[in-house]
């Protein structure tokens, strides 16, 4: 009896998720972001995962190939997947999966919404039964809550900060929103942002630097290298137009 508790690394699902796209979905989809966190298969400022059905298969053992397909398909038409194919040859046909988060936060306030809408016409009586049910609700879970609900991507504030330090005119399009997504959706936020930009300013100015003032925009910036800049560590600044001979500048 015990060998069907847990003694393996268990596939793990929010009952939340579940109840706005579905039991099967819900794992899949869990399973999908586990290994896309992990992956280094970055396009187009996206991380993305493939595999073939029976390599899939192999991490879902009680599922039918068919109930697999089924699954993911489902998830691709609702639009919780994104598809492509970055395969080197042409007839290689194995699609590339990335999650769209925004498509998930936006079924989650929707569902969110529902939810709020029926506690509201709930009797204080069903009120008080479920809160005997559910442990007690801590500060710190409430102040995470609220962390999560403001964790909006704060694309313009990370524009604007590049053009104030860099000198430039960068409007606040998709396709600057698309990189700074990408990174955001990685664990970065707006202190790794401005760190990076003020990294590169730094490095623009530097005479010794191949890094100009060219450089110095979002499909640089924060593109594939972002962590790279992050962590940089930046040189004592030599202005461009300087030059030194045995400790003179001139």
């Amino acid at each position: 009896m015990n060998n069907l508790l847990i003694s393996e690394p268990p596939l793990q699902v929010l009952p939340s998720l579940a109840k706005i796209v579905g039991l099967n979905e819900a794992i899949v989809l869990q399973q999908f972001h586990y290994w896309l966190e992990r992956s280094n298969n970055i396009r187009d400022g996206y991380k993305w995962i493939y595999n073939s059905y029976s390599k899939w298969n192999e991490q879902f053992p009680f599922w039918s190939n068919a109930t697999l397909r089924r699954t993911i398909n489902n998830l691709e038409k609702q639009g919780f997947f994104i598809t492509a194919n970055y395969n080197k040859a042409g007839f290689d046909k194995t699609k590339w999966y990335r999650i769209d988060y925004e498509r998930v936060s936006n079924a989650s306030a929707q569902n969110e919404q529902t939810s709020c809408s029926k506690c509201a016409s709930a009797s204080a009586q069903n009120e008080q039964t479920n809160t005997n049910r559910l442990p007690e609700t801590t500060t710190e879970t409430n102040n995470n809550t609220s962390d999560n609900k403001s964790d909006h991507i704060q694309y313009k504030q990370i524009i604007d900060y590049l053009n104030e330090k860099a000198g430039k005119h960068f409007r606040n399009v998709e396709s600057n929103k698309k990189l700074i997504r990408a990174r955001w959706h990685e664990g970065y936020r707006l202190d790794d942002f401005k760190k990076v930009i003020d990294n590169k300013v730094l490095d623009a100015n530097d005479a010794n630097s191949f890094f100009t003032d060219k450089y110095l925009q979002p499909s640089t910036l924060f593109g594939n290298k972002f962590d790279q800049y992050l962590n940089q560590q930046i040189k004592p600044k030599v202005e461009k137009g300087t030059k030194s001979y045995g400790g003179v500048e001139f």
